[in-house]
C-alpha cells in the first residue's frame, strides 16, 4: 500500500511515461559527473576580513584555474589583477576606473577572460544547475555565452560578440563583470562545511554569520564556543556571563554594544560601585568573573549528574590569608576581596548566590539576550545548518572530540540514570540542545548548554577547563588542563577506525574531519594523524594563535581527485589585496590521490540520485503494464 501511493505521488510529478523517461535519462547522466568540490574549515574565531578573503580565493582554486586557463599567454601580473577582480569586483573596478583604464577594448578582453573562466568552472555541472546558480535577470545571456560553441561559419561567436557589444552600449559591462565573479565563485565551492567555532576571540564573528547565512551552500558542526553563545541566547545565566566575560578579556565589547544591541551599561556602573579604585574595563570584567563563578557553582549544584563539584572553588578561599584551598592543599591567589561574596554563610549554595544587585543586573542581561533580534537570527541559522556532527562522503565531520576512556574505549557518560557512549551520546547532546532552543525548555536544558560549553567529558570542549584557577591562583601548575583520551588516542588508526564504524563508516576512503585544537605547525606538528585517517583543520584563524600555529589556518579540499590541505598565511587586508594584488600566500599539500576520478554516482547525493532512478522505474513499470494511468 506504501509503494501504491508513493507511486501515485511520484505519477503528479512525472505523469507521462515521456516524462519519466526523460528524468531517467537525465539523472543517470548527472551520475556520470565530477563530484562537487568541497571545503572545510574550522575555528573562524571572528576573524572576518580573513575569512572573507578566503571565501572570495575559494581557498586558491581561482588562481589555480586562471593560472591553468592563461599561465601561457598572460603575465603574472595580468593574472594577479583577474585574481583580484574576481575577489572583489566592484572595489577592483572602482580602482581601475580612478586610474582610467576601463575603455572599451579593457572591456572587451576581460569579459572574455571572465567567461572563459566560468566556463571552466561549470563544465563539471549539468547545465541546468549552472543556470540555478545564475542571477534571474542575467541567466540566459550567461547561459548562452560559456556554452556558445564554434561552428562552420561562426555564427555563434558572432552572436557572442553581439552580446557583448550591446553591454558596453548600454554600459552594462561593470555589472556583468559582477555576476560573473560571482558566478566563478559560487561553482567553486559546492558544499563549504564549517567544523566549528565561528564565535569569540576575533571582534566580527556577527560579519561572518551574516556572510553565512546568504551562503549558497552550507552545513556547520558547532563547536563549543558556538554552544556557548547558543545556550546564552536561550537563556542560561551562566553562558551569558562566560560571553560576557570572553569578550570583556579579548577587548570585543563591540560585538555585543553595536552589532547585537546588549547593552553592558548597568554592569559596569554596578562595577564601579563595587571597585571604585580601578579602570571601569578591569572593574567590569572582576565583577563579571565572580557573578560566573557563582552562577556556575549553582548549575553545578543543581546538576550532580555532571560530576563537577571539584569545580567548586569559591566557597573555599580564605580573604584574610588570601590563599583558596583546592585537592586538600592551599595556594596563594592573587590580591582579591570578593565584595559581593558571603563567605561566612551558613551553607555553601548560599555563598553561591547572587546579591541583589547582581540579580538586577543578571536579570537586564538576560533579557538583552535573549530578545537581541539579530542575534536570534543566527542563533536560528545555526540550529538550522548546524548539528554536534555530520556524516558527508564517507567523512565523519565534528569539532571536538567522541569522549574516550584511559584504555582508548568509548567512555560512558551518565545522565538521569542512563549511559550513554559513542554515537548515541553526541545524539543525546544534539537532542538536549534543540530542546534548549525550543518553547518548552526547562532550566535543566540551559544548564546542559553550558556543560556542552565546558563540561568533563563534553565532547566539544574535551578538556578540564580551569577558568577559577587562571583568574586567580597564583601557581600556575594548577592551570593545567588536562584533555579528554581521544587527544592521545586519535594518533592511532585502529582507534579512528573504531569511532568511525560506531558512526556507520567503513569504507576504506572514509576519514575523521576535526576542529578545536590548534595544530603547531612551528612545533613540526602535522594535521593529518592516525596514517591519513583523521585530519585535524584548527590552524589557527585567529590572530592570538598565530605565534602558536605559525600559520593562519587551514582549508581541506576535497575534489573529484582526491584530498588535499592548504596551510594560509596571515591576510595583510583587503587594501593590500586591492592595491597590491595581494593574495593570502597558501601552501598545498596532497593528502590522498583517488585511484579513479570520483564521480557523482560515488557520492551521497550519487546514492539518492540512484534511489531516485529505481523509484522513477517502478513508475514506468507501472504505466506500461497498466497499473497508473
Amino acid at each position: 500500500m506504501r509503494d501504491e501511493k508513493y507511486l501515485e505521488l511520484l505519477a503528479e510529478k512525472y505523469p507521462t511515461e515521456q516524462a519519466v523517461c526523460r528524468e531517467i535519462i537525465n539523472l543517470k547522466a548527472i551520475l556520470s559527473l565530477p563530484k562537487g568540490t568541497e571545503h572545510f574549515m574550522s575555528d573562524l574565531h571572528g576573524e572576518y576580513e580573513a575569512f572573507c578573503h578566503i571565501l572570495n580565493n575559494c581557498s586558491g582554486v581561482i588562481r589555480e584555474k586562471v593560472d591553468l586557463l592563461f599561465e601561457d599567454t598572460l603575465s603574472d601580473l595580468d593574472r594577479e589583477e583577474i585574481c583580484t577582480l574576481i575577489y572583489y569586483p566592484v572595489e577592483k573596478l572602482a580602482m581601475i576606473k580612478k586610474e582610467g583604464k576601463n575603455n572599451e577594448e579593457w572591456y572587451r578582453v576581460i569579459l572574455g577572460e571572465l567567461i572563459d573562466i566560468a566556463r571552466l568552472f561549470s563544465s563539471k555541472y549539468t547545465r541546468s544547475k549552472v543556470r540555478k546558480a545564475m542571477p534571474k535577470e542575467y541567466a540566459y545571456i550567461l547561459d548562452e555565452l560559456i556554452h556558445v560553441q564554434k561552428d562552420e561559419d561562426d555564427n555563434q561567436l558572432i552572436y557572442h560578440r553581439n552580446i557583448l557589444d550591446t553591454l558596453l552600449e548600454l554600459q552594462n559591462a561593470d555589472e556583468f563583470i559582477e555576476v560573473l565573479a560571482g558566478l566563478s565563485k559560487r561553482l567553486a565551492v559546492d558544499p563549504l562545511h564549517i567544523v566549528g567555532d565561528i564565535f569569540d576571540r576575533g571582534p566580527c564573528a556577527d560579519r561572518i554569520m551574516d556572510l553565512l547565512t546568504t551562503y549558497h551552500s552550507i552545513d556547520i558542526e558547532w563547536g563549543n564556543h558556538d554552544i556557548l553563545w547558543m545556550g546564552a541566547a536561550a537563556g542560561s545565566r551562566a553562558c551569558i556571563a562566560t560571553v560576557i566575560r570572553n569578550n570583556l578579556k579579548y577587548d570585543n565589547m563591540k560585538i555585543m554594544e553595536n552589532s547585537y544591541g546588549i547593552s553592558l551599561r548597568n554592569l559596569t556602573l554596578f562595577a564601579e560601585k563595587i571597585y571604585p579604585q580601578i579602570d571601569p574595563m578591569e572593574a567590569a570584567l572582576k565583577a563579571i568573573s565572580v557573578l560566573l563563578f557563582k552562577l556556575e557553582g549553582q548549575v553545578i549544584l543543581r546538576n550532580p549528574d555532571y560530576k563537577m563539584e571539584d569545580k567548586l572553588l569559591l566557597h573555599k578561599v580564605d580573604v584574610k590569608r588570601q590563599v583558596v584551598e583546592i585537592g586538600g592543599k592551599e595556594y596563594k591567589i592573587k590580591k582579591e576581596e570578593f565584595p559581593t561574596v558571603s563567605f561566612a554563610a551558613e551553607s555553601v549554595e548560599e555563598v553561591y548566590q547572587l546579591t541583589e544587585e547582581e540579580e538586577n543586573v543578571m536579570e537586564g542581561l538576560q533579557m538583552a539576550f535573549v530578545n537581541s533580534i539579530r542575534l536570534r537570527q543566527h542563533i536560528d541559522f545555526l540550529y538550522k545548518k548546524g548539528s554536534m556532527y555530520r556524516i558527508f562522503n564517507d567523512n565523519l565531520l565534528y569539532h571536538g572530540c567522541v569522549p574516550l576512556d584511559e584504555s582508548g574505549n568509548f567512555d560512558g557518560v551518565v545522565f538521569g540514570k542512563r549511559c550513554y557512549r559513542g554515537r548515541e551520546y553526541l545524539d543525546y547532546a544534539e537532542h538536549v540542545a534543540r530542546r534548549a532552543w525550543s518553547k518548552e525548555a526547562k532550566e535543566k536544558d540551559r544548564d546542559f548548554m553550558w556543560y556542552l560549553w565546558c563540561g568533563r567529558k563534553s565532547p566539544l570542549s574535551g578538556r578540564n577547563t580551569k577558568t577559577f584557577e587562571r583568574t586567580y591562583v597564583l601557581d600556575e601548575s594548577t592551570w593545567y588542563e588536562e584533555s579528554n583520551p581521544y587527544y592521545k588516542f586519535y594518533e592511532e588508526e585502529k582507534v579512528c577506525n573504531m569511532i568511525l564504524h560506531e558512526f556507520g563508516l567503513y569504507s576504506e576512503r572514509a576519514h575523521i574531519i576535526n576542529g578545536h585544537t590548534p595544530v603547531r605547525t612551528s612545533k613540526g606538528e602535522h594535521p593529518v594523524r592516525a596514517n591519513g585517517k583523521l585530519m585535524v583543520i584548527d590552524g589557527g584563524f585567529c590572530k592570538s594563535y598565530h605565534k602558536t600555529t605559525g600559520i593562519a589556518g587551514y582549508t581541506l579540499i576535497f575534489n573529484s581527485h582526491g584530498i588535499r590541505i592548504k596551510s594560509h598565511q596571515p591576510f595583510l587586508s583587503v587594501y593590500a589585496a586591492l592595491t597590491e594584488n595581494k593574495d593570502i600566500e597558501s601552501k598545498s599539500e596532497l593528502v590522498e590521490t583517488e585511484k579513479e576520478r570520483l564521480m557523482v554516482r560515488d557520492t551521497d547525493s550519487g546514492k539518492k540520485i540512484k534511489e531516485d532512478i529505481e523509484a522513477l522505474k517502478m513508475l514506468l513499470r507501472a504505466y506500461r503494464e497498466g497499473e497508473l494511468e
